[in-house]
Protein backbone atom coordinates (compact mmCIF):
# COMPACT_ATOMS: atom_id res chain seq x y z
CA UNK A 1 0.00 0.00 0.00
CA UNK A 2 1.38 3.38 -0.26
CA UNK A 3 3.17 5.53 2.09
CA UNK A 4 2.46 8.60 3.55
CA UNK A 5 5.18 11.24 2.72
CA UNK A 6 6.66 13.39 4.94
CA UNK A 7 4.23 16.17 3.46
CA UNK A 8 1.62 14.45 4.98
CA UNK A 9 3.01 14.79 8.42
CA UNK A 10 3.14 18.14 7.77
CA UNK A 11 -0.45 18.73 6.67
CA UNK A 12 -1.39 16.53 10.01
CA UNK A 13 -0.45 20.08 11.92
CA UNK A 14 -1.54 22.83 9.76
CA UNK A 15 -4.76 22.01 7.77
CA UNK A 16 -7.42 21.85 10.61
CA UNK A 17 -8.49 24.56 12.92
CA UNK A 18 -10.35 23.02 15.40
CA UNK A 19 -9.24 22.04 18.95
CA UNK A 20 -6.41 19.62 19.17
CA UNK A 21 -4.82 17.35 21.33
CA UNK A 22 -3.62 13.40 22.13
CA UNK A 23 -5.11 10.76 23.75
CA UNK A 24 -3.99 7.56 25.13
CA UNK A 25 -5.81 4.48 24.71
CA UNK A 26 -3.61 2.01 25.58
CA UNK A 27 -1.96 -0.67 23.67
CA UNK A 28 -0.24 1.63 21.42
CA UNK A 29 -3.72 2.91 20.47
CA UNK A 30 -2.56 6.68 20.51
CA UNK A 31 -4.25 9.14 18.00
CA UNK A 32 -4.63 13.04 17.66
CA UNK A 33 -7.74 14.34 18.19
CA UNK A 34 -9.23 16.92 16.25
CA UNK A 35 -12.63 18.78 17.20
CA UNK A 36 -15.06 20.48 15.68
CA UNK A 37 -14.01 20.72 12.19
CA UNK A 38 -15.78 22.33 10.04
CA UNK A 39 -16.85 20.62 6.31
CA UNK A 40 -19.49 23.00 5.40
CA UNK A 41 -20.63 26.43 5.84
CA UNK A 42 -23.83 25.24 7.78
CA UNK A 43 -23.55 24.75 12.11
CA UNK A 44 -24.19 21.18 11.65
CA UNK A 45 -21.49 20.32 9.41
CA UNK A 46 -18.78 19.44 12.02
CA UNK A 47 -16.92 16.40 12.62
CA UNK A 48 -13.98 15.15 14.98
CA UNK A 49 -11.06 13.24 13.60
CA UNK A 50 -8.56 11.04 15.19
CA UNK A 51 -6.17 9.96 13.56
CA UNK A 52 -3.10 7.25 15.12
CA UNK A 53 0.19 8.95 16.15
CA UNK A 54 2.00 5.62 15.13
CA UNK A 55 0.41 5.55 11.39
CA UNK A 56 3.23 4.20 8.95
CA UNK A 57 0.18 3.29 6.19
CA UNK A 58 -2.52 4.74 4.59
CA UNK A 59 -5.22 2.33 5.88
CA UNK A 60 -9.06 2.55 6.21
CA UNK A 61 -10.77 5.27 7.33
CA UNK A 62 -13.86 4.81 10.09
CA UNK A 63 -16.79 7.10 9.32
CA UNK A 64 -19.35 6.90 12.36
CA UNK A 65 -23.19 8.24 11.85
CA UNK A 66 -24.76 8.89 14.40
CA UNK A 67 -28.74 8.42 14.76
CA UNK A 68 -31.54 10.25 16.15
CA UNK A 69 -34.20 9.93 13.10
CA UNK A 70 -33.19 11.90 11.04
CA UNK A 71 -33.92 15.13 13.15
CA UNK A 72 -32.05 14.64 16.13
CA UNK A 73 -28.63 13.32 17.92
CA UNK A 74 -25.26 14.12 17.88
CA UNK A 75 -21.80 12.55 16.96
CA UNK A 76 -21.47 13.17 20.87
CA UNK A 77 -23.37 9.89 21.45
CA UNK A 78 -21.18 7.88 20.05
CA UNK A 79 -17.98 9.32 21.09
CA UNK A 80 -17.64 6.66 23.85
CA UNK A 81 -18.05 3.64 21.33
CA UNK A 82 -15.93 5.18 18.87
CA UNK A 83 -13.54 5.25 21.69
CA UNK A 84 -13.95 1.33 22.22
CA UNK A 85 -13.49 1.18 18.00
CA UNK A 86 -10.39 3.27 18.10
CA UNK A 87 -8.30 0.27 21.03
CA UNK A 88 -9.69 -2.81 18.61
CA UNK A 89 -8.26 -0.59 15.50
CA UNK A 90 -5.28 1.37 16.50
CA UNK A 91 -4.13 1.98 12.94
CA UNK A 92 -7.16 3.55 11.36
CA UNK A 93 -8.07 6.61 11.04
CA UNK A 94 -11.86 7.93 12.39
CA UNK A 95 -13.96 10.22 11.80
CA UNK A 96 -17.25 11.18 13.91
CA UNK A 97 -19.66 13.06 12.30
CA UNK A 98 -22.86 15.70 12.58
CA UNK A 99 -24.73 16.61 9.73
CA UNK A 100 -27.48 18.90 8.52
CA UNK A 101 -30.89 17.87 10.44
CA UNK A 102 -34.43 17.41 9.03
CA UNK A 103 -37.01 19.51 10.75
CA UNK A 104 -40.56 20.09 8.87
CA UNK A 105 -38.93 22.88 7.00
CA UNK A 106 -36.05 20.89 5.44
CA UNK A 107 -35.87 17.66 4.37
CA UNK A 108 -32.74 14.89 5.43
CA UNK A 109 -32.16 13.77 1.90
CA UNK A 110 -30.31 14.57 0.08
CA UNK A 111 -28.53 16.52 2.51
CA UNK A 112 -27.34 13.90 4.93
CA UNK A 113 -26.02 11.83 1.97
CA UNK A 114 -24.18 14.64 0.84
CA UNK A 115 -22.72 15.17 4.08
CA UNK A 116 -20.96 11.48 3.84
CA UNK A 117 -19.56 12.85 0.38
CA UNK A 118 -18.72 15.81 2.05
CA UNK A 119 -16.89 14.33 4.67
CA UNK A 120 -14.86 12.28 1.76
CA UNK A 121 -14.46 15.16 -0.11
CA UNK A 122 -12.77 17.30 2.54
CA UNK A 123 -10.66 14.32 3.94
CA UNK A 124 -8.98 13.50 0.33
CA UNK A 125 -8.47 16.95 -0.61
CA UNK A 126 -6.96 17.75 2.84
CA UNK A 127 -5.28 14.94 3.65
CA UNK A 128 -3.84 13.87 0.32
CA UNK A 129 -5.21 9.97 0.51
CA UNK A 130 -7.75 7.92 -1.17
CA UNK A 131 -8.96 5.84 1.08
CA UNK A 132 -11.36 3.34 1.67
CA UNK A 133 -14.46 3.95 3.73
CA UNK A 134 -16.09 1.92 6.19
CA UNK A 135 -19.69 3.39 7.15
CA UNK A 136 -21.05 2.61 10.75
CA UNK A 137 -23.93 4.19 11.96
CA UNK A 138 -27.08 3.27 14.08
CA UNK A 139 -30.54 3.49 13.41
CA UNK A 140 -30.70 6.86 10.98
CA UNK A 141 -27.43 6.63 10.74
CA UNK A 142 -27.29 3.48 9.64
CA UNK A 143 -30.00 3.91 7.23
CA UNK A 144 -28.03 6.64 5.88
CA UNK A 145 -24.49 4.71 5.50
CA UNK A 146 -26.81 1.72 3.71
CA UNK A 147 -28.34 4.27 1.71
CA UNK A 148 -25.12 5.98 0.85
CA UNK A 149 -22.96 2.98 -0.04
CA UNK A 150 -26.00 0.80 -2.16
CA UNK A 151 -27.14 4.26 -4.07
CA UNK A 152 -24.37 7.11 -4.35
CA UNK A 153 -21.24 4.98 -4.02
CA UNK A 154 -20.91 5.42 -7.55
CA UNK A 155 -16.90 5.33 -7.55
CA UNK A 156 -16.78 2.27 -4.65
CA UNK A 157 -14.90 4.16 -2.19
CA UNK A 158 -16.98 1.97 0.66
CA UNK A 159 -15.44 -0.92 1.54
CA UNK A 160 -18.64 -1.84 4.32
CA UNK A 161 -21.12 -0.86 6.26
CA UNK A 162 -21.51 -1.68 9.40
CA UNK A 163 -25.61 -1.33 10.20
CA UNK A 164 -26.62 -0.91 13.78
CA UNK A 165 -30.48 -1.10 14.54
CA UNK A 166 -30.55 0.86 11.05
CA UNK A 167 -34.45 1.01 8.82
CA UNK A 168 -33.51 -1.09 6.01
CA UNK A 169 -36.41 -0.70 4.42
CA UNK A 170 -39.76 1.97 4.72
CA UNK A 171 -42.37 0.16 3.56
CA UNK A 172 -41.93 -2.91 6.50
CA UNK A 173 -45.28 -2.64 7.77
CA UNK A 174 -43.88 -3.37 11.12
CA UNK A 175 -41.75 -0.34 10.83
CA UNK A 176 -44.88 1.72 9.69
CA UNK A 177 -45.36 1.26 13.83
CA UNK A 178 -42.56 3.92 14.50
CA UNK A 179 -44.40 6.86 16.36
CA UNK A 180 -42.25 9.44 13.96
CA UNK A 181 -43.81 7.44 11.08
CA UNK A 182 -46.03 10.52 9.58
CA UNK A 183 -42.08 12.80 9.54
CA UNK A 184 -40.69 10.04 7.76
CA UNK A 185 -43.53 9.92 4.89
CA UNK A 186 -43.45 13.37 4.90
CA UNK A 187 -40.14 15.32 5.55
CA UNK A 188 -37.45 12.62 4.96
CA UNK A 189 -37.01 12.72 1.37
CA UNK A 190 -37.67 15.96 -1.48
CA UNK A 191 -39.47 15.01 -4.14
CA UNK A 192 -37.76 16.73 -6.23
CA UNK A 193 -35.09 14.27 -6.50
CA UNK A 194 -37.60 11.11 -6.94
CA UNK A 195 -38.24 10.17 -10.17
CA UNK A 196 -41.76 9.67 -10.62
CA UNK A 197 -41.32 6.12 -11.09
CA UNK A 198 -40.48 5.32 -7.92
CA UNK A 199 -42.26 5.92 -4.64
CA UNK A 200 -40.65 7.92 -1.50
CA UNK A 201 -40.07 4.88 0.88
CA UNK A 202 -38.88 3.04 -1.17
CA UNK A 203 -36.15 5.55 -2.56
CA UNK A 204 -35.27 6.16 1.36
CA UNK A 205 -35.15 2.15 1.46
CA UNK A 206 -31.43 0.97 0.63
CA UNK A 207 -33.06 -2.10 -0.08
CA UNK A 208 -34.36 -1.04 -3.13
CA UNK A 209 -30.86 0.05 -3.93
CA UNK A 210 -28.78 -3.47 -3.62
CA UNK A 211 -27.23 -5.31 -6.02
CA UNK A 212 -24.47 -7.32 -6.75
CA UNK A 213 -21.87 -4.63 -6.64
CA UNK A 214 -23.10 -3.38 -3.40
CA UNK A 215 -20.96 -3.24 -0.03
CA UNK A 216 -20.22 -5.74 2.08
CA UNK A 217 -22.46 -5.15 5.35
CA UNK A 218 -22.42 -6.48 9.18
CA UNK A 219 -25.94 -5.50 10.36
CA UNK A 220 -27.20 -5.66 14.11
CA UNK A 221 -30.62 -5.72 15.46
CA UNK A 222 -32.71 -6.31 18.63
CA UNK A 223 -35.05 -8.90 19.39
CA UNK A 224 -37.07 -6.30 21.51
CA UNK A 225 -36.85 -2.85 19.65
CA UNK A 226 -40.25 -1.30 19.56
CA UNK A 227 -38.33 1.50 16.79
CA UNK A 228 -36.71 -0.40 14.30
CA UNK A 229 -38.09 -4.16 14.54
CA UNK A 230 -36.05 -7.37 13.96
CA UNK A 231 -38.36 -7.72 10.65
CA UNK A 232 -36.03 -5.29 9.19
CA UNK A 233 -32.92 -7.66 9.50
CA UNK A 234 -35.09 -10.53 7.59
CA UNK A 235 -35.63 -8.20 4.92
CA UNK A 236 -32.09 -7.31 4.91
CA UNK A 237 -30.90 -10.62 5.05
CA UNK A 238 -32.83 -11.87 2.21
CA UNK A 239 -32.02 -8.81 -0.25
CA UNK A 240 -28.41 -9.37 0.24
CA UNK A 241 -28.39 -12.64 0.07
CA UNK A 242 -30.41 -12.42 -3.34
CA UNK A 243 -28.28 -10.55 -4.91
CA UNK A 244 -25.16 -12.50 -3.85
CA UNK A 245 -23.33 -9.94 -1.35
CA UNK A 246 -21.35 -10.60 1.32
CA UNK A 247 -22.78 -10.07 4.72
CA UNK A 248 -23.32 -11.35 8.22
CA UNK A 249 -25.88 -10.59 10.39
CA UNK A 250 -26.66 -10.84 14.24
CA UNK A 251 -29.01 -9.82 16.93
CA UNK A 252 -29.20 -8.77 20.66
CA UNK A 253 -31.33 -9.13 23.15
CA UNK A 254 -32.97 -6.34 23.94
CA UNK A 255 -34.65 -2.59 22.70
CA UNK A 256 -33.17 0.05 20.33
CA UNK A 257 -30.82 1.13 22.59
CA UNK A 258 -29.71 -1.85 24.04
CA UNK A 259 -26.73 -2.58 21.77
CA UNK A 260 -25.07 0.18 23.64
CA UNK A 261 -24.47 -2.13 26.55
CA UNK A 262 -21.10 -3.01 27.29
CA UNK A 263 -21.64 -6.92 26.93
CA UNK A 264 -23.89 -6.01 23.39
CA UNK A 265 -21.10 -3.47 22.11
CA UNK A 266 -18.09 -5.79 22.77
CA UNK A 267 -19.63 -8.36 20.92
CA UNK A 268 -19.86 -5.89 18.27
CA UNK A 269 -16.62 -5.08 18.04
CA UNK A 270 -15.47 -8.46 18.19
CA UNK A 271 -17.30 -9.16 14.76
CA UNK A 272 -16.67 -6.50 12.96
CA UNK A 273 -13.11 -7.17 13.35
CA UNK A 274 -13.52 -10.39 12.09
CA UNK A 275 -15.31 -9.58 9.23
CA UNK A 276 -13.40 -6.93 8.10
CA UNK A 277 -10.25 -9.79 8.25
CA UNK A 278 -12.35 -12.24 6.57
CA UNK A 279 -13.04 -8.96 3.65
CA UNK A 280 -9.15 -8.82 3.81
CA UNK A 281 -9.03 -12.32 2.74
CA UNK A 282 -11.37 -11.94 -0.28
Amino acid sequence: MKKYTSIFGILLLIIFTGCKKTIDLGKDASFTIEKNIAYGKDADQKMDIYIPENQTKEQDIFVIVHGGGWRGGRRSQLTNFTFDLMKKFPENIFVNIDYRLASSTRFALPDQTDDIKNVMNYLEKNLKIHPKYILLGNSAGGNLSMLYAYKYDQDKKVKAVINIVGPADLNDPRFKNYDDYAFVEKHLIDPKIVDNSISLMDFGSPVYWINKDSAPTLSYYGTKDNVVPSSQKKILDSVLNKNKVYHESYEFDGNHLDWEKQSNSTFLINKIDSFLKNLDKK
